[in-house]
């Protein structure tokens, strides 16, 4: 069993819980997920299963949608609703126009500061560990792009946010951002991821779907690799070339340089990557 599982992570459970659960329903060890969500996170987790896994970090790099709720006023320790407050501001006013207008400084490539509430390491220690013992560390900024940011309710304190980011942004930072910039504070108060690179939730299957369709051993709810990756087609020939292509040889193949996925006699092998005519397989082959 390899592919990709598209699952609508519920709110209030880890990441890791989900696949605890799967390893359960599908009776198999190697599972892992793409992108983390938080237990206030709901949404679209990407999940590896079998070779699959090997990909992971390749699925992981694809831009994120999110849609964010957040309030004004007060900010908490995890810059989200969970967090234990640390600071208000009672008296602001911020309009609609001003929102739009801070939210544009935030379009583009941008410098984004990690929380100390994530699971990035500093000297081998977990961010989140050090500041569940109170401790707070320099974090250096990382570089990040914010495709788009779209204000879809706002009614001067609490409003929703619909974002499309790289890997690697933190939509808690976001929003805390946001609020300094508008000379106030801001926490998130929801947070659903609605896609990952071309998948989205509304083609994703819940813990209890999965669960559903692995006991009529429907396995509809995978994707192969094949399916997955949208690139061209490069057939091989020979026994030989097929051969040397399973064993991690590299082949003589003209065509563009890319991503490739790479069939002999008719049947999927597998990926591989074709540079300065070497064709050569990449992760799952």
């Amino acid at each position: 069993m390899d592919g990709i599982i598209n699952v609508n992570k519920p709110k209030g459970i880890t990441s890791f819980d989900v696949i605890r659960k799967l390893r359960k329903i599908l009776s198999m060890r190697k599972i892992g997920h793409t992108g983390t969500l938080d237990p206030l996170a709901e949404g679209v987790l990407l999940v590896c299963v079998g070779k699959a896994t090997k990909l992971a970090q390749d699925i992981e790099a694809h831009s994120k949608e999110y849609i964010a709720g957040f309030e004004l006023g007060y900010k908490t320790d995890t810059y989200d609703i969970e967090g234990v407050t640390v600071d208000k501001k009672e008296n602001f006013s911020v309009t609609l126009e001003e929102l739009s207008e801070v939210i544009k400084k935030f379009i583009g490539n941008i410098k984004q500061v990690p929380p100390m509430y994530s699971a990035i390491k500093i000297n081998g220690q977990k961010l989140y560990d050090l500041a569940r013992k109170g401790e707070v560390v320099e974090r250096e900024a990382r570089d990040i792009f914010i495709e788009s940011i779209e204000v879809l309710e706002f009614d001067g304190k609490k409003g929703i946010l619909k974002c499309k980011v790289s890997k690697g942004t933190y939509i808690r930072s976001l929003i805390y951002d946001i609020g300094e910039e508008l000379n106030t504070f801001a926490v998130m108060t929801s947070l659903v991821r609605t896609q990952v690179g071309e998948e989205n939730i509304c083609k994703s299957f819940s813990l209890e779907d999965i669960e559903n369709l692995k006991q009529k051993d429907d396995l509809s709810f995978i994707t192969s690799i094949e399916d997955y990756f949208v690139c061209p087609k490069i057939n091989i020939s020979g026994e030989k070339n097929h051969t040397l292509f399973l064993n991690g040889n590299t082949l003589i193949f003209d065509g563009n340089d890319g991503m490739y996925k790479v069939y002999y006699e008719n049947k999927f092998l597998g990926l591989a990557t074709l540079k300065n005519n070497r064709l050569k397989g990449y992760k799952y082959y």
